[in-house]
């Protein structure tokens, strides 16, 4: 087994450097290349691998096996060749900031509660952070105010390896057991934690955090996060959004939710004078058939609430069975069909069966659709 010398161990904002191939196979649908030296950090403790180059052959993924780094790339190298490696240097510090970020927004939800981080996944959009606890929306607003307030001190960030001695007397948080040499990351007053991971050097190089929103999860709670730029961009996008509201609600930026307010008010209240007038409309509807027996109506573009009210409420006056269809745009039709103390069953398997359609309900009054237009429908009925 040949050890790799790890050069983002020894300085963690190396973006290139010089190495020896020492040996390539195939893997899978690539290759699997052990350098003589690599600043590219394999996948492990919840951080994504680095990607980059190896000259002009491309770095997919890079893991750890058996104790060789290997770097997984799509296309060979010969073995005994020099090259000069470049790590995908803004990736790499997004998940330096991001995982920093969590370790000190961890460190402080296990200083004020008590509660061990028991997961943690770094995507590309957010982190989630899973506590064996539960925080409430104004106890997470506190952490990111005591987190960022931490971040702008801008204190080093200390990474060293304690001898056992010193490991048995140091409080860090771990997930597991841990043999053999250790690494300890500590931010000053905040987090001690046992991790494997590449970290920024100062804290203010996090820029900020935002805990974006938290959620019960199996016996605690999960929490989602983004670090230095990615709060940027979100900032952005929900700024442009809310820009686009006040556009469209002709508001200031910083009363669209007022103006929002007022808007679900008057569909509120404009929703009561359509219902009103609905009523109106279907009594109408149902003293116009009145004795009239079985009845096959059509609307355009009526709502499947709208549907069942027109139907029961004719219904209830025809002395027969009423079906009412409405067109939809994709040409289907959507339907509501009643009948009081009828049983409408194998009707209804017949004519979805014939029309394509699907559906149903109680014996007396069904609902669902069909792929069938207005004079396939009523040649349906009119063959009853």
């Amino acid at each position: 087994m040949t050890e790799t010398q790890r050069l983002y161990y020894e300085d963690v904002y190396i973006r290139e450097f010089q190495a020896q191939v020492l040996a390539c196979q195939a893997a899978g649908k690539g290759y699997a290349i052990l350098l003589d030296r690599s600043a590219f950090y394999p996948e492990g403790g919840g951080q994504p691998s680095d990607q980059g180059v190896l000259d002009s052959v491309k770095v997919t993924e890079v893991h750890e096996k058996d104790g060789e780094l290997l770097h997984y790339t799509d296309a060979p190298l010969e073995p005994g060749t020099q090259v000069t490696g470049r790590i995908n240097w803004q990736r790499r510090f997004d998940l330096m900031q991001q995982h920093s970020g969590e370790h000190m927004v961890s460190g402080l939800v296990h200083q004020a509660y008590g509660y061990d981080n028991v997961g943690f996944h770094m995507g590309s959009d957010v982190i989630t952070v899973d506590f064996n606890g539960i925080l409430t929306e104004a106890q997470i607003h506190e952490i990111e105010q005591q987190v960022n307030q931490k971040i702008w001190e801008n204190a080093a960030v200390e990474i060293f390896y304690p001898d056992k001695d010193a490991l048995e007397t140091l409080d860090y948080r771990s997930k597991k057991e841990l043999n053999g040499q250790v690494r300890i990351v500590r931010f000053p007053g905040v987090d001690t934690c046992a991790c494997c991971g590449t970290h920024v050097a100062y804290t203010g190089e996090i820029g900020m955090v935002k805990l974006l929103s938290v959620e019960k999860f199996r016996e605690g709670v999960r929490m989602e996060m983004i670090c230095g730029s990615r709060v940027l961009d979100y900032l952005n996008k929900v700024d442009d959004q809310n820009h686009q509201i006040s556009m469209r609600l002709s508001a200031k930026s910083d009363r669209t939710a007022q103006a929002v307010e007022r808007l679900q008010e008057e569909n509120f209240s404009l929703k009561g004078r359509v219902q009103s007038l609905e009523e109106g409309m279907f009594a109408a509807e149902a003293n116009k058939w009145a004795g009239k027996g079985n009845v096959l109506l059509f609307q355009q573009n009526m709502e499947a609430d709208s549907l069942r009210k027109l139907t029961d409420a004719v219904m209830q006056t025809c002395g027969g069975r009423c079906a009412v269809f409405s067109s939809n745009a994709d040409g289907s039709c959507k339907y509501a069909m009643g009948e009081k103390a009828g049983d409408l069953r194998q009707l209804t398997r017949n004519m979805n069966n014939a029309l394509n359609g699907r559906g149903g309900g109680k014996p007396f009054f069904v609902q669902g659709s069909v792929q069938a237009g207005e004079d396939q429908i009523r040649e349906f009925f009119r063959e009853l």
